[in-house]
């Protein structure tokens, strides 16, 4: 599977999992109701989709010019990290003014989706790759015969 129903699949997995584990993990660290919780999860979930679809096409125009083909445990976590990264300049202040708390107690609350998207961005891409083979992008380049 290559190109835009790659895309499709790899966000709709990776979302609907994401939603239901934040809204949780948001909900217990918050103190505020799974409502309330679910609708900060929605609206980031929202948020890292458009951030999805542009990092992962910037991720994989670069890996396109790297002699190095596939994608090993440093580019894996170049990828998760660089995600990451992304998305905390943005959902901290969205959960700053949702929850009603500062940047720094919302950086907090963040801390452990920080911690649990990593591991989780990594394991599943990991496991998407296994399982649905890996992007043009990564794969090994045919040899001249």
């Amino acid at each position: 599977m290559q190109g835009l129903q790659r895309k499709i699949v790899y966000i709709t997995l990776y979302e609907l999992i994401a939603i239901a584990s934040s809204s949780v993990g948001l909900a217990l660290l918050s103190g505020q109701g799974a409502g309330h919780a679910s609708v900060a999860a929605v609206a980031a979930s929202a948020i890292a989709v458009v951030w999805n679809l542009v990092f992962n096409t910037l991720f994989e125009r670069w890996e396109a010019r790297q002699a190095t083909r596939g994608r090993g445990f440093w580019r894996r976590v170049a990828h998760a990290v660089g995600f990451e990264g992304g998305l905390v300049l943005t959902l901290v202040p969205l959960f700053a003014w949702w929850f009603g708390i500062t940047l720094w107690q919302a950086f907090l609350l963040e801390a452990w989706l920080i911690v649990f998207f990593l591991i989780y961005t990594f394991v599943f891409n990991l496991a998407f790759d296994k399982v649905f083979g890996l992007p043009l992008s990564a794969q090994p380049a045919p040899q001249a015969g």
